[in-house]
């Protein structure tokens, strides 16, 4: 009996934490998105800064959200140095993508069976990570440094071709674990298993979720934008047929996760005939790659469902429907349209859509969702059995509390980096000879003028979240020789 209410104790202080982190989490990204879609990036900056103690270092596992989150501001404000350093320490707390897997430690998986995801620390998505790794080239490339952005764009390509083999390991070491502690004699373990390999708890989570297997989805994982812009990068700065033939493979498989793409297909073109021999560098004259994160990415809402377990005792096996918590991946606005430049000619191109952040995300959810759905089965059924506990300890008001607290505690993981665009828009253009190019809105009317260097190779980069927002406008030499042009241009 007294172990019992010990372990009531520890469960009535997991709601009250559970209750305040969830809320205070909740509430911190609802003050950035309001700065952030307004375009004042220096207060969502400040709502993600958290104190640091300079004896020590930054627990940079425990503050992982809040520094993805600064490292966009810094970037999106000119200040490549800060982006890049907190980038760095995102890049640390993100170790578990590189060697031990996303299963967390013994007593962060406790406490997110015994409450719900919420409480452990933020887990960055594979697509996250990667993209870390090409806003830090971008940096380096906006500051002038080639061969740090080198480094970043082979790392966001070395991330993307190793991401597969890291979703099947995940999931094999925890249906490894599963299977140990059930033989082992773990009631809840038994529980999970033996509900997750149940046809009826399968359909009423497609039924009411949506099976995974239905979702729009990449054939296989990868950020188009991030392999688009490693092709462009070792285009511009190849130094032998290795780096041509690098280019004409990461342009080339973007091109064919979006064949109606003429942007992408004339790219892969570009590579390829550049790597044969077919053209020479020399005859191409200067290119203009104009690139444009447009909206606000999808962001992630909770989506309850009433599902039946299979609850094990000794050798009997019963249904008891209980209530889970799932994310759900949800699609926020974008700003209508695209974006064009005009030359004094009169010629006018207008960017094409190249890749949507929503179906990056819901092509890594799809191989993550075994894990997800694994842990929310696993919080239910320990709550499942402490109320079948509290109703024998303390019959109908041990019940009572119990029940409260599964209700109070079963909540979906909805934290996300809010600063992801809802897609990716690009287009090529010769250089004019004067280096001007005049930037247009959706509706074609000029936000400002582009002096486009004297250089073999430049970027454009564009980011707007929102109308509200002004653009962002980087010129950046993809040669790394020069720093870039920062300017922000209002309607």
């Amino acid at each position: 009996m007294k172990k019992f209410r010990y372990r009531i104790l520890a469960t009535l202080m997991a709601t009250l934490i559970s209750g305040c982190s969830s809320f205070q989490h909740r509430d911190q990204l609802a003050a950035f998105n309001s700065a952030y879609t307004a375009g004042d990036y220096d207060t969502a900056l400040n709502v993600v800064r958290f104190p640091e103690d300079k004896r020590r270092p930054v627990d940079a596992r425990e503050h992982l959200l809040e520094l993805l989150h600064q490292g966009e501001m810094y970037r999106l404000t000119g200040r490549y140095d800060e982006s890049v350093k907190a980038y760095d320490l995102a890049e640390d707390g993100m170790k578990y993508l590189d060697t031990t897997g996303l299963l967390a430690s013994a007593t962060e998986g406790l406490m997110a069976v015994m409450i719900n995801d919420s409480q452990r620390d933020y887990e960055a998505l594979m697509s996250e990570a990667v993209l870390v790794n090409t806003y830090k080239a971008l940096a380096f490339l906006a500051a002038g440094n080639s061969e740090y952005a080198r480094v970043e764009f082979n790392r966001a390509d070395d991330r993307t071709r190793r991401a597969v083999d890291f979703f099947r390991k995940e999931i094999a070491e925890q249906q490894t674990a599963l299977s140990r502690e059930a033989r082992s004699g773990n009631l809840k373990a038994a529980t999970v298993r033996e509900s997750l390999d149940d046809r009826r708890f399968q359909s009423a989570v497609d039924s009411q979720y949506g099976a995974p297997a239905g979702w729009s989805v990449f054939p296989e994982f990868i950020v188009p934008a991030s392999t688009w812009l490693h092709g462009i990068y070792f285009l511009a700065n190849a130094s032998g047929g290795g780096d041509y033939e690098r280019a004409a493979t990461s342009l080339t498989r973007v091109a064919q996760m979006r064949p109606e793409s003429s942007v992408l297909q004339a790219d892969a073109k570009l590579a390829s005939a550049l790597a044969s021999g077919a053209q020479s560098l020399k005859d191409l004259p200067p290119q203009v790659w104009i690139v444009y994160e447009n909206g606000l990415g999808p962001i992630l809402k909770e989506s309850r469902l009433d599902v039946p377990l299979v609850v094990v005792r000794g050798t009997q096996q019963a249904p008891a429907y209980v209530g889970i918590a799932l994310p759900e991946y949800t699609e926020r606005a974008a700003v209508p349209g695209g974006i064009s430049v005009a030359n004094a000619a009169g010629e006018v191109i207008t960017t094409e859509r190249i890749s949507d952040m929503g179906k990056v995300v819901r092509t890594e959810m799809r191989e993550r969702f075994p894990g997800v759905l694994a842990r929310a089965v696993a919080s239910a059924v320990g709550k499942a059995l402490l109320q079948s506990e509290a109703l024998e300890q303390f019959g109908p008001w041990g019940q009572l509390f119990a029940s409260l607290y599964t209700v109070a505690t079963t909540q979906a993981d909805l934290r996300s980096w809010q600063a992801l665009p809802d897609h990716w828009q690009a287009a090529r253009i010769n250089r004019p000879e004067n280096g001007r190019l005049t930037l247009l809105n959706h509706k074609g009317e000029p936000l400002g003028e582009l002096d486009i260097p004297q250089q073999a190779f430049t970027l454009v980069y564009v980011k707007r979240p929102t109308l509200q927002a002004p653009a962002t406008v980087m010129i950046m030499d993809l040669q790394g020789q020069t720093a870039a042009t920062f300017r922000r241009m209002h309607e």
